[in-house]
């Protein structure tokens, strides 16, 4: 009876992860975001979220590669890669899967608490890491192309505006969106799939 749960799980787990992947490919391909004036808000992590709450942090993390990955094929890195495409590969790719790693492991911490405690957690924790990895990787490769970039853009310092010009308002919303949607979604696969997690 133990295999047989465990085996059902693993099913589950596997098609979470395929349903989320081709959620995932689909948001970053066709750009699905909400438009707030002049900023475009991804929605393409809140699949990652939902990933670590239905299928555990290796589900996130993989979501979270897979984002990366189609980041570098859907040329929205293109600015970057010209720079120092070793860089951009690294930052890009370690951006997306830091953040599900970190959603995942955080979710699976707090789950025993609250639910929905731990959705939100995650849900905070997976735009924060995505964006702390990009602006390492902006400081670590491409600090001298953003410091011309901010200059031009009227900024004295560099660093401000790495926050405020690159991911200030941007950052925020998504932040923001992702708060909201992602405790909704899951409790709307809880109650459809009655899924206990």
């Amino acid at each position: 009876m133990a295999k047989k749960k465990t085996d059902r799980e693993k099913a589950v787990r596997i098609a979470v992860a395929g349903i989320l992947t081709a959620i995932v490919v689909v948001f970053q391909f066709i750009g699905a975001s909400i438009k707030f004036g002049t900023f475009s808000i991804s929605l393409v992590l809140i699949p990652i979220v939902i990933g670590a709450a239905l299928g555990g942090k290796w589900v996130s993390t993989w979501l979270g590669f897979v984002f990366g990955v189609i980041v570098l094929l859907s040329g929205d890195a293109a600015a970057f890669l010209a720079i120092h495409p070793a860089g951009t590969v690294i930052t890009v790719i370690l951006k997306g899967a830091l953040a599900g790693l970190a959603g995942g492991v955080v979710f699976e911490a707090l789950k025993k608490v609250n639910t929905y405690l731990a959705v939100i957690v995650s849900a905070i924790l997976v735009p924060v890491t995505n964006t702390g990895v990009f602006l390492i990787g902006c400081r670590l490769f491409f600090f001298q192309t953003i410091k011309e970039w901010g200059a031009g853009a009227g900024f004295a310092n560099t660093f401000s505006y790495m926050i405020l010009g690159l991911v200030g308002v941007n950052f925020l919303l998504e932040l923001a969106i992702n708060i909201i949607l992602s405790p909704t979604v899951v409790g709307a696969v809880k109650i459809i799939g009655k899924k206990k997690i």
